[in-house]
C-alpha cells in the first residue's frame, strides 16, 4: 500500500513538472484542456500519457526551431537596412538630436562597426586604421600640428621664414622655456625703443581660457613652465566698446585630396567689460581682455542674448550687417579670412596626409575618406581690419546654453552630415570596390620584363597601353571629382568651398604653398609630391581633353596594326637579321630583373645556374643573328659563306615575316608566363609564409645601429654605458625625445629603422609592393604605436613595467605568430637603440660645435658634419648621419633643423 501511494505521488510530480515545462514553450492552452483528465488516471496510464505528450512536444519544438533561422534572417536583414551611429564618445545632446532628425539609428553602446563614429576627444591612429571604407569618424590623425598652441606657433614660424608675406597673420610668439632668453631680449629692445608691449601667456595645451594671464613686464613671466607667449594685440576692433573675437567653423571632408569648407554662420563672442588699453592697473581684468565664453559667463555683466544683435554672444550674420552699416568692405575681410584658413590648413596637410596614409596603407588616393573634422578657428580683427589667428580648436564646443547656440550649431551639424552623404549602400559598394582593388593588385605584374627580347612594335604597344592606362586613371579621377563637386553644390547648405579654389590664379598660389610645405616638413618628399600636387589640385585638363588624347592613342594603335614598325609602306624592308630556326624558350627566371633577384637573395641563389645557362644561350642566338651575318642556326658556315645577301628577295622577305611572327609569339608566351607566375607567387602557403617570417627575424637580429666615426665595438660599448648609467642619462634622453624634438623629427628617427625594415622585406619577399603584406601591416602598427601620444609610446618601452605597444595585439582579434611577435620586439629594440645613438651623436655634435665656433670657420664645421650618401654597409650596421647644428640660436626650440638622416642598411 505504501508502495502504491509513493508511486502515485511520483506520477503526480512528473505530471506537474511536465506541464510546467511544456507551458514554458507555449503548450499551456493545449495542456490545460487535458489537465482535469490527469487527476483521474492511475500511475501507469499517467506515465504513458506523459510519454505521448513528450513526443508531441518534441515534434512541435522541432518545427519552432526550424522557424527560428527564418525569423533571425528577417531581423538581420532589417538591421542591415539601418544606418547606425555611435555617439558613445560625445556628451552633446544637439548631436543626438540632429542624428535622429536624419532617421539614423543610435547604438546603445560603443559599436565599432557603425557608419558614423563621433568622439569629443582624441582618436588613436589604431582605431582609424581599423575602420572599414564605409565608416566615418570625426577626427583626422596629425591635426594636432595646428590645434596645439605650441605646435601651431612652431610650424607657423618655420613657414614665415620661407614665405614671410603669406604667413604674417599670427602674432609674434615664443615657446617657453626654450625661448625664454629670446623673449627677454626682445622685451629689453622694445623698452630701449620706448615701445610699451603687453604679453599674453597661455598654457601650451590649454583650452577654454584656463591659465591665461597678461603681463606688462616680461621679467615677471615664469621661465620654467611650458607656456606659449604672444605679443598682445592692443588695438582691436571694438563692438559697442567691447573687445570681441570670431568663432568660425571649418569643415574638412577629406585630406586625400584636401577639401575645405567654410560655414557662413558662426559666433561673435564679446568681453563683458568695456575695453581699455592694457595697463598695470587692468591687466588682471580678464573679463575685459579675454573673449572666451567659458571665462565671461562667470561675469556678473554677462548678458544672455535674446536675438541675433544683442547680448554677449551674437551671430556672424549680425557681424556682417554691422560691417555693412559701418561702410566696411566685408567681402575683402572675408577673402582675407578664407586665405588665412586655407594657408593654415596647408601647413597641416603634410602632417595630416602622412599620418592618414600611415593609418590607411594600400588605400588608393582619391578614395572616400573615413575621416572628417569640424575645426573652430578663433580670429581677432584689429582696427585696420586685419585678421589675426589666435588658435584652432580641434573639438569645438557643441553646448547649447542659449537659443543662438542651438540654431547655429544644429545647422552646422545638419549640413555636415548632409555633405558626408552616408548611405546604406556604402557598405556594399565600398566592399565591392575594395575587392576589385585587391584583385587588381593580385593580377598586377610586379616584375620587370627584359625589354631586349621585345621588338620595336611590342615596345610601342606597351608604351601605348601604359599611356592609355594613365589617361584612363586621370579620366576616372576627373569624373569622380566632377560627381563629388556636383553633389557638394547641391547639398552644401551654408557651407562654401574654399579649397580647392574655383579661381585659377588663387589655386595656383595655393599649390605653390602646398609644395613648399611638403619640401619643408617632409624633407625629401617635396619633389615627389610636386607632380602629385599638380595632378591633384592644379589639373588643367578637362574630360573632353582626356577623351581626345585617348582617341589619339587608339588611332596610333590602328596605324601600328596597318603599318607595323619594320614594314615599309612601299615594299618589304631589307632583311636586318636572319631568322632563328629554333624558337627561343622563355624561362620564368628571365622575367625577373637582375637587380630584383641577385645571387645573394634566397631565390637568386637557386636560379643562378639556370640563369647563367639561359643567358649564354641567348648570347649565342644573338651572335648568330647579328646584322651582317648570313649564317642561319643549324647550317654550316661554309655552305652559306659566299651567298650574297640579296640573292633571293622573295626568300629574304619570307624570312623577315617568319622572324617577326616568331618574335611576336615569343613575346606573347612571355606575357602569359609572366601572368601565370604572378598567380603562383601570390598564393603563398602557410609554410612558406612561416619560413619568410623566420628569415625576417634572422635579418632583424643581424641589424645594428652604427655610430658615425666609431667602430662597431665602440658603438656597442657606448650603448652599454648608456644603459648602465641610465639614471644619469634618463632626464636628458627624455628632454631630447619628448620636448626638443617635434613630431616630424621623432617620426624621422623611427623612419631610420622603418626604411631599412621595408628594404629588408622587399628583398626577402622578392617584391617592391609590400603594402599589402600582413607582416608589414603588423610592423606598421608597431611603428605607429611608438609615435603614439607625442612619442610617449617609445618612451614607455624604456620602462620594464610598461610595454604599451604590446596592447595593440592583446586587444586585437588577430592571431600573431610567435616569430612575428619576436620580430616586433626586435624592431622596438632597434628603435630604442636608434634614439640613444641619435641622442648621443647630437650631444657630441653640440659640444664640438661650441669648440668649432672659436677654432674653425662655419664652412669647416659644415664639412666635418657633411651628410654622406646612402650605401650598403658591409658590417651589417645601420648608419646614422646628422646634419650640422646651427651656430646661432633659433627661436621656438628649433636648435637643430635636422638632427638625423636616413641610414644605410646591411647585414653582417
Amino acid at each position: 500500500m505504501k508502495s502504491s501511494t509513493s508511486l502515485t505521488s511520483l506520477s503526480s510530480m512528473d505530471k506537474e513538472s511536465s506541464l510546467n515545462f511544456y507551458g514554458h514553450y507555449g503548450f499551456n492552452s493545449t495542456l490545460s484542456q487535458q489537465r482535469s483528465s490527469f487527476s483521474n488516471l492511475s500511475s501507469a496510464p499517467t506515465l504513458n500519457n506523459n510519454n505521448k505528450l513528450q513526443d508531441d512536444f518534441r515534434r512541435k519544438f522541432t518545427e519552432e526551431q526550424d522557424e527560428l533561422p527564418r525569423l533571425s534572417n528577417k531581423k538581420r536583414q532589417k538591421r542591415n537596412d539601418l544606418i547606425t551611429i555611435n555617439l558613445s564618445g560625445t556628451r552633446y545632446e544637439v548631436v543626438r538630436q540632429v542624428v535622429e532628425k536624419f532617421g539614423f539609428t543610435i547604438t546603445k553602446e560603443d559599436d565599432p562597426t557603425s557608419y558614423l563614429i563621433w568622439n569629443d576627444t582624441f582618436v588613436s591612429p589604431d582605431r582609424i586604421s581599423e575602420l572599414k571604407p564605409y565608416q566615418h569618424i570625426n577626427h583626422f590623425p596629425g591635426m594636432v600640428e595646428v590645434t596645439r598652441k605650441d605646435s601651431l606657433a612652431r610650424n607657423m614660424m618655420k613657414m614665415s621664414k620661407v614665405m614671410p608675406d603669406d604667413f604674417n597673420f599670427v602674432p609674434k610668439t615664443w615657446i617657453l622655456p626654450t625661448d625664454y632668453t629670446v623673449l627677454q631680449n626682445y622685451a629689453k629692445d622694445m623698452k630701449l625703443k620706448r615701445k610699451s608691449k603687453t604679453f599674453i601667456v597661455k598654457p601650451s595645451n590649454g583650452a577654454q581660457g584656463h591659465g591665461i594671464s597678461l603681463y606688462k613686464n616680461a621679467e615677471k613671466i615664469p621661465s620654467a613652465e611650458h607656456f606659449v607667449v604672444q605679443e598682445y594685440i592692443d588695438k582691436p576692433l571694438l563692438l559697442d566698446g567691447y573687445k570681441f573675437d570670431l568663432r568660425i567653423y571649418v569643415l574638412i571632408t577629406s585630406c586625400d585630396p584636401l577639401r575645405i569648407f567654410l560655414f557662413s554662420d558662426g559666433l561673435v563672442r564679446l568681453a563683458t567689460e568695456k575695453y581699455l588699453p592694457p595697463h598695470e592697473t587692468n591687466v588682471n581684468h580678464l573679463f575685459m581682455h579675454l573673449t572666451n565664453y567659458s571665462v565671461n559667463k562667470q561675469s556678473q555683466f554677462y548678458d544672455k542674448n535674446v536675438g541675433h544683435d544683442t547680448g554677449s554672444k551674437r551671430s556672424i550674420r549680425f557681424f556682417n550687417e554691422y560691417l555693412r552699416r559701418s561702410d566696411i568692405d566685408g567681402g575683402l575681410l572675408w577673402r582675407n579670412i578664407s586665405d588665412m584658413i586655407v594657408h593654415t590648413l596647408l601647413v597641416a596637410q603634410p602632417h595630416v596626409l602622412h599620418a592618414y596614409r600611415m593609418c590607411r596603407p594600400g588605400v588608393p588616393s582619391g578614395s572616400d575618406s573615413v575621416c572628417f573634422e569640424i575645426l573652430g578657428f578663433d580670429i581677432m580683427i584689429d582696427r585696420k581690419l586685419r585678421p589675426w589667428l589666435l588658435e584652432i580648436n580641434r573639438s569645438p564646443s557643441f553646448g547649447t546654453d542659449e537659443d543662438l547656440d542651438f540654431e547655429i550649431k544644429s545647422a552646422l551639424l545638419e549640413d555636415t552630415i548632409r555633405l558626408l552623404n552616408i548611405k546604406v549602400s556604402d557598405k556594399r559598394r565600398n566592399m565591392a570596390a575594395q575587392k576589385a582593388q585587391a584583385q587588381k593588385r593580385l593580377f598586377k605584374s610586379n616584375k620587370k620584363v627584359d625589354m631586349q627580347d621585345f621588338t620595336e612594335l611590342d615596345k610601342k604597344k606597351m608604351d601605348s597601353e601604359k599611356r592609355k592606362e594613365e589617361l584612363n586613371e586621370l579620366l576616372q579621377r576627373i569624373r569622380r571629382i566632377s560627381t563629388k563637386e556636383d553633389f557638394e553644390r547641391r547639398h552644401c547648405g551654408q557651407f562654401r568651398k574654399i579649397f580647392p579654389s574655383d579661381v585659377p590664379a588663387r589655386q595656383e598660389r595655393y599649390c605653390n604653398i602646398l609644395t613648399k610645405t611638403f619640401s619643408l616638413f617632409l624633407a625629401g618628399r617635396g619633389a615627389t609630391m610636386q607632380k602629385e600636387i599638380q595632378v591633384t589640385y592644379n589639373n588643367k585638363y578637362k574630360e573632353e581633353d582626356i577623351l581626345d588624347m585617348l582617341a589619339e592613342c587608339e588611332a596610333d594603335e590602328k596605324e601600328l596594326k596597318l603599318y607595323p614598325i619594320g614594314k615599309s609602306l612601299r615594299g618589304p624592308k631589307p632583311l636586318q637579321s636572319m631568322p632563328e630556326s629554333v624558337p627561343h624558350q622563355v624561362d620564368n627566371d628571365e622575367l625577373y630583373d637582375s637587380e630584383s633577384s641577385g645571387p645573394n637573395t634566397p631565390l637568386g641563389r637557386a636560379r643562378s645556374t639556370s640563369r647563367s645557362e639561359s643567358h649564354s644561350d641567348r648570347n649565342r642566338h644573338r651572335s648568330s643573328s647579328r646584322p651582317g651575318s648570313v649564317n642561319a642556326p643549324g647550317t654550316s658556315s661554309n655552305s652559306n659563306a659566299h651567298r650574297p645577301l640579296s640573292h633571293s628577295p622573295l626568300a629574304s622577305s619570307k624570312g623577315h615575316h617568319v622572324s617577326r611572327s616568331m618574335t611576336r609569339t615569343n613575346s606573347t608566351n612571355k606575357l602569359a608566363t609572366l601572368h601565370r607566375s604572378n598567380l603562383k607567387e601570390n598564393s603563398l602557403t602557410k609554410e612558406k609564409e612561416s619560413e619568410l617570417i623566420s628569415k625576417t627575424l634572422s635579418a632583424l637580429n643581424e641589424m645594428r645601429i652604427k655610430f658615425p666615426g666609431k667602430s662597431d665595438s665602440e658603438a656597442e660599448l657606448m650603448l652599454d654605458q648608456l644603459i648602465l648609467n641610465w639614471k644619469f642619462h634618463k632626464p636628458g634622453v627624455a628632454s631630447y625625445w619628448l620636448v626638443k624634438l617635434d613630431s616630424i623629427k621623432r617620426r624621422k628617427i623611427i623612419d631610420i629603422v622603418k626604411s631599412n625594415v621595408r628594404a629588408m622585406l622587399q628583398r626577402i619577399y622578392q617584391t617592391t609592393d609590400i603594402e599589402d603584406l600582413p607582416v608589414y601591416r603588423t610592423f606598421n602598427r608597431v611603428f605607429n604605436r611608438l609615435l603614439w601620444s607625442h612619442g610617449q609610446g617609445l618612451w614607455n618601452c624604456f620602462s620594464s613595467s610598461q610595454q604599451s605597444w604590446e596592447t595593440i595585439f592583446s586587444k586585437s582579434t588577430e592571431n600573431i605568430a610567435e616569430n612575428e611577435f619576436n620580430c616586433c620586439r626586435r624592431i622596438v629594440q632597434l628603435c630604442k637603440d636608434c634614439l640613444l645613438i641619435v641622442y648621443k651623436f647630437a650631444d657630441e655634435a653640440r659640444n664640438q660645435s661650441t669648440i668649432s665656433v672659436s677654432q674653425a670657420s662655419p664652412e669647416a664645421l659644415h664639412q666635418k658634419l657633411e651628410l654622406r650618401p646612402l650605401a650598403t654597409s658591409s658590417t651589417g650596421f645601420i648608419e646614422v648621419r646628422d646634419l650640422k647644428p646651427t651656430l646661432n640660436y633659433t627661436p621656438l626650440g628649433q636648435k637643430y633643423t635636422r638632427p638625423y638622416q636616413y641610414p644605410s642598411f646591411g647585414t653582417s
